[in-house]
């Protein structure tokens, strides 16, 4: 009977407050996206120029690696100190935590792409330009959306921690109700659309990546 009575609270809050829930929605996905878009803006040249350049790939993967191992409120909390409360704070955060998976999976693309087929690109007489936009990228963007993917959906959690700055969100309304007498409710009201739009992210970019493949591959 305790669930069922949860179940009729938490359609009772969506119901009187659903266009409150889904403006959080729409902002916790915009900043999610920001975040990962300015990695990709960064990451995905960066892990291109470490494929060019391999002595550079260790040092590069290392410090965004550093950068994975620092608590998501940890990093809010020192980002904070510098460019104050708000939603700046939680994007650079979520662009932080997404040059990872896309400046590897940039690089893996790359350096996976065959040396035969570099040189019969060369051999066309192709420029490095040419090689890189048509040959490369197109064999390497299965890949490189993997990691955009995995940014995705890791941004998403992320954010949510972000309410704590003031960035309002999904993770807004946990905080409430976490923060109400009997908020199990409200707390399910910003917990499961989070939920949903990282099973929804992963799906819709796993469908895209697979459709990216090369022809043939698995």
């Amino acid at each position: 009977m305790s669930n069922m009575g949860l179940w009729q609270q938490f359609w009772y809050y969506m119901v009187h407050n659903g266009s409150y829930v889904l403006e959080q929605f729409t902002r916790h996905f915009l900043i999610a996206i920001y975040g990962v878009l300015f990695a990709a803006i960064v990451g995905i040249p960066l892990g291109i120029f470490i494929a060019r350049h391999h002595k550079l790939s260790s040092f590069t993967i290392g410090a965004a690696n550093v950068i994975q191992t620092i608590p998501s409120l940890a990093m809010l909390s020192i980002l904070m100190l510098a460019l104050g409360l708000g939603v700046n704070t939680v994007i650079v955060t979520v662009f932080l935590y997404s040059l990872l998976p896309i400046v590897k999976n940039t690089y893996t693309g790359m350096i996976s792409v065959s040396s035969d087929v570099i040189d019969t690109a060369q051999g066309m007489g192709m420029t490095k330009m040419q090689q890189l936009f048509l040959v490369e990228l197109p064999l390497a963007v299965s890949v490189i959306m993997a990691g955009l993917r995995n940014a995705l959906v890791v941004a998403i959690g992320n954010v949510a921690i972000g309410a704590f700055v003031g960035a309002g969100g999904l993770g807004d309304i946990i905080i409430r109700g976490t923060n109400a007498t009997n908020g199990g409710a409200i707390i399910l009201a910003g917990a499961l659309p989070t939920a949903l739009m990282a099973i929804i992210s992963d799906l819709a970019l796993g469908w895209v990546e697979r459709k990216l493949q090369p022809h043939g591959a698995k």
